[in-house]
């Protein structure tokens, strides 16, 4: 099935090829020919970053009169972000379809441009609550003729205490309207909405009340309680190039990690619900142009919060459910990426992962914090491709290239690349020199699982080592070649060994027994949408001598 096969009319699916869309995901699957035909109302049940976006906004554009110069469709949302996420959505699909205009409607802005915006003809109305029930009161808001109501995100709707406020908003709709509703779980609370206000509704779940995305890698760091700062630190440094959202219990701790992070010279930042109205979008503009790395959060400053690209996903503090775990996690891994979730936790936390494994039906992997000397390795690894990867301008330097030439004449090879070395990443020596093991002892019960029920991976010996042509450049990381891996051949996860992500390329390990499945089964393979070759590679030397391939 593509978009071309479902009946939307061209000019959007025109815009869908701009984006690069071709195959509808699975909740756009079953939601687009009911809503773009049907006369049913609509349930959907799908977690954040599945597309519902596309599912509700495609039907919405294409019904919508465009003669007519009135709010035909309503967009219900609980956050500012995710209200300025939807509009530029649609707004997208919209390109070719001129005559539609589409509102943002929310606080903490100008209302009186928002009175003109509605004024001025807007079919479509994307709003939260709060804001949308002044701009009733003003009479600057007409719902009288509203024929499609989306709810979007009704869990986190109620979560935060817009209950009364939908009440009123449907109650100023005429009854004979579509109303589809979307949500990641089915609280008491949705229920209730769907019984009171929607009539004999069609309903598609995507899995169950808490259902992971199965792109996420879910991994476990146990450290006492006095090494959790050191232990972010350590994955973080560990992780260069990371983009990711770290979650902390509350505000106070919140800032209290983003500024030393920032004190260490960390491209991060703080969202909590201290912050006014235009602190809060200063540093979500900062987040979304990534030139802030790292941003810190509670759970409630994060709801609503729509940013495609995030890699990791860090909890500081262990999530108080399985399902704040699962809102957590649902974070990453958007737009059929693959993304890492990562839990800081002490002995005593340990237990309660069991909770949230058979809750969501998942799994932890427990490993152990690098240490100094991985971590300096690491980030010179990176250093250096950065040195590789900057592009050469010899025209623009070329004024200032013999005064550096001649400063630098007197050193020889070795001595100028120490030198730069020292330059680039001086900091992570002086951190790691002397540090030492912040891993906590875990007794195995106290795992569960005998360490997830897996095994342990295969030690040093017995394993034999493949080449992938894909690397930290393609956007991937260790969760998806395991993945890759597992599916097409069949082993299990256990039987991978060390992963090792380069630039343009990666190794990864497998037990000797697995071997010649991996080679039969991954000759053709697609990973995240593109062919990769898998190869065997030469064997690892000891440390220190260098690496075959």
């Amino acid at each position: 099935m593509d978009f071309r096969t479902m009946g939307i009319r061209a000019e959007l699916l025109r815009a869908l090829e701009d984006l690069g869309f071709e195959t509808p995901m699975p909740i756009q699957a079953e939601a687009l020919p009911e809503l773009l035909y049907g006369c049913r109302d609509f349930i959907g049940l799908a977690q954040t970053g599945t597309g519902k976006t596309a599912a509700f906004g495609l039907p919405l554009l294409q019904r919508v009169d465009p003669d007519l110069a009135r709010p035909q469709g309503v967009v219900l949302c609980p956050t500012r972000e995710l209200c300025l996420q939807i509009t530029d959505d649609l707004k997208r699909y919209a390109r070719y379809l001129p005559r539609i205009r589409v509102a943002a409607v929310y606080g903490g802005a100008s209302i009186a441009q928002q009175v003109r915006q509605l004024r001025g003809g807007s079919q479509i109305v994307v709003a939260t609550p709060g804001r949308l029930i002044d701009l009733m009161q003003r009479r600057a808001a007409d719902l009288s003729r509203v024929a499609y109501c989306v709810l979007d995100e009704a869990d986190e709707m109620l979560n935060m205490g817009f209950q009364e406020d939908i009440d009123r908003i449907l109650e100023r709709m005429p009854a004979e309207r579509q109303t589809w509703l979307f949500s990641a779980t089915m609280p008491p609370g949705v229920a209730a909405i769907a019984r009171d206000y929607l009539d004999d509704p069609r309903k598609v779940s995507l899995g169950g009340r808490h259902r992971i995305a199965p792109n996420i890698t879910h991994t476990c760091y146990v450290m006492n309680d006095r090494h959790r700062y050191q232990g972010l630190k350590r994955i973080i440094d560990f992780t260069p190039g990371i983009f990711g959202l770290v979650f902390c219990r509350t505000r106070k701790e919140t800032q209290t990690v983003a500024e030393a992070l920032m004190q260490e010279g960390y491209l991060a930042d703080a969202l909590h619900g201290d912050l006014s109205q235009a602190q809060r979008d200063h540093v979500m503009r900062k987040f979304r142009r990534q030139s802030i790395r790292l941003l810190v959060a509670t759970d409630v400053a994060a709801r609503g919060l729509d940013v495609d690209a995030i890699s990791h996903i860090i909890h500081y503090n262990l999530p108080d459910g399985p399902e704040i775990y699962t809102h957590r996690s649902g974070r990453t891994a958007r737009a059929g990426r693959s993304g890492i979730s990562i839990v800081l936790a002490t002995p005593r936390e340990v237990v309660r992962l069991r909770e949230m494994e058979r809750a969501n039906a998942m799994r932890f992997e427990f490993r152990k914090f690098p240490d100094g000397r991985a971590i300096c390795e690491k980030q010179l690894d990176g250093f250096v491709d950065r040195i590789v990867e900057t592009p050469m301008d010899r025209e623009a330097f070329a004024d200032y290239l013999p005064a550096a030439c001649e400063a630098l004449a007197g050193f020889d090879r070795e001595e100028l690349i120490l030198r730069f070395m020292a330059a680039g990443f001086k900091r992570f020596l002086e951190d790691y020199r002397d540090a030492g093991d912040i891993n906590a002892a875990v007794r195995p019960s106290s795992v569960g699982l005998a360490g997830n029920g897996r095994k342990a991976r295969p030690d040093a010996t017995g394993k034999r080592r493949f080449f992938i042509n894909v690397g930290r450049l393609d956007k991937i990381n260790e969760g998806a070649i395991v993945r890759l891996v597992c599916d097409h051949s069949g082993i299990r996860s256990h039987q991978i060994g060390r992963i090792e992500l380069k630039r343009e390329f990666s190794f990864f390990e497998v037990a000797r027994g697995a071997a010649d499945k991996v080679r039969r089964s991954l000759k053709k393979v697609q990973l995240d949408g593109r062919w990769v070759q898998v190869r065997d590679a030469g064997r690892r030397k000891t440390p220190g001598s260098g690496l075959h391939i």
